[in-house]
């Protein structure tokens, strides 16, 4: 068969012909991007036996007329069949490290760890939307939920760190059997789980800063207590990392765990201290004249302050808050008043006519909502970063995802440790 001809993965996974195939779709792309990205590396072996069988049912659903043998199937794949996404952050060429990102969201921690020269060599999302956010830019589909069998199963061995920003649940049986066994029904059993079985150098953890009183501190003291005890790393006392200390004008305090297998040697740790280099909003404000939809009406407005009005009546704090362009950002978040504690004014605006459907009309004091794009720089992500989704998923990624210049500090201090015990 001639293989010159070479197939779009958009074209495939965008339906315009039928896969016959029994396993989720999704995983079909996750397996086969992730073979393509890890040719070279030795990890391709974890994913050759699927990818080679789903290329030969894709080969014969676009050849319906030719024999396609999993020998043929398998020069096919190894020649290059499928045409790569054009990305602006591709694998590592030779990397320093492999690393694992779970919970991946839209790939903060990949960012971080390709910064420091590590290559992915397997990542879990199992939200549709940040999928297509993060394939967009790393050409990778992610696998889908890391709590079941099937999606652990193609988790390969000999990676070097584990990284997970994994939601924050309390341990409803706690006390009753003790140690790991607690963790069941939790995302944290999972990744204890994997860690158990892969026994990674170190592992890279990130929650809420809310994690450290979480179910009055008993969820961080058994997560601790399961990581250091039942899975045997030196774990040293985590700590509150601010991302305004790392190059960002974002309040954004998060809580961050780090651990090495104890058999490395290694017996201390330093996070890392904060730079000096202070940003404030100006820096990360859009260049050109915004769009008049990020523009807030007079009604909403009026609703705001009445809202605001309401709550310090009352003694709260509670409301709506504007940056200037001298200060930073509050802590953007999803839901609540996530937008609206980070509102600007920006006063070069001059067709007022509204472009979406408002009560009321476009207010007059150039106060607007903060742009994807300038979320994406409050969390550290570079402009060649595509936002290929509607701007509420835009938001809520980028309100979900790590601050990248806090990841990327702390973990060039993991890798000090653990490539150093390489040496």
């Amino acid at each position: 068969m001639n293989f010159k001809e070479k197939i779009s993965l958009e074209e495939v996974f965008g339906k315009k012909f039928r896969v016959r195939v029994v396993e989720p779709e999704n995983n079909i792309e996750a397996v086969i991007t992730h073979y393509i990205h890890n040719n070279t590396n030795g990890v391709s072996e974890f994913y050759k036996t699927d990818a080679i069988q789903f290329t030969k049912n894709i080969l014969a659903s676009k050849f319906p007329k030719e024999n396609i043998t999993y020998l043929a199937a398998e020069e096919a794949l190894q020649y290059g069949i499928f045409e790569t996404f054009d990305i602006p952050f591709p694998p590592i060429d030779k990397p320093k490290f492999k690393f694992i990102d779970l919970f991946a969201g839209i790939g903060g921690f990949r960012l971080a760890m390709q910064n420091l020269g590590g290559k992915c060599v397997f990542t879990s999302e199992w939200d549709k939307e940040a999928k297509r956010t993060y394939k967009a830019n790393f050409g990778e589909t992610p696998f889908g939920d890391i709590t079941k069998e099937d999606t652990k199963a193609y988790i390969p061995d000999g990676f070097d760190v584990l990284c997970a920003g994994f939601p924050c649940q309390a341990f409803s049986i706690a006390g009753k059997r003790g140690g790991f066994e607690d963790t069941r029904g939790t995302l944290f059993f999972d990744v204890a789980e994997i860690i158990a079985q892969k026994k990674p150098k170190a592992i890279f953890l990130e929650n809420v800063k809310g994690l450290r009183n979480h179910d009055g501190g008993r969820t961080l003291e058994k997560i601790l207590d399961v990581l250091r005890n039942d899975l045997n790393y030196f774990v040293p006392e985590p700590q509150i990392i601010n991302a305004k200390d790392f190059g960002v004008p974002q309040q954004r305090e998060r809580i961050y765990i780090v651990g090495f297998r104890k058999d490395l040697g290694i017996t201390s740790f330093e996070y890392p201290k904060p730079i000096d280099k202070k940003l404030t909003f100006s820096q990360v404000k859009e260049d050109k004249t915004v769009p008049t939809k990020y523009y807030l009406s007079t009604q909403y407005v009026q609703t705001l302050e009445n809202h605001k009005a309401r709550h310090e009546s009352k003694g709260n704090g509670f409301g709506y808050a504007i940056i200037p362009d001298d200060g930073i950002a509050n802590s953007i978040v999803v839901g609540g008043m996530g937008r609206e504690r980070n509102l600007v004014i920006d006063n070069r605006i001059t067709d007022y006519t509204p472009t979406t459907h408002i009560k009321g009309t476009v207010n007059r004091h150039g106060i607007r909502k903060m742009t994807p794009r300038e979320w994406a720089r409050l969390q550290g992500f570079p402009d060649k970063y595509l936002i290929p989704v509607a701007d509420a998923s835009a938001y809520k990624q980028f309100g979900n995802s790590v601050a990248v210049p806090a990841i990327q500090a702390t973990a060039n201090k993991i890798l000090e440790l653990i490539l150093r015990n390489n040496e």
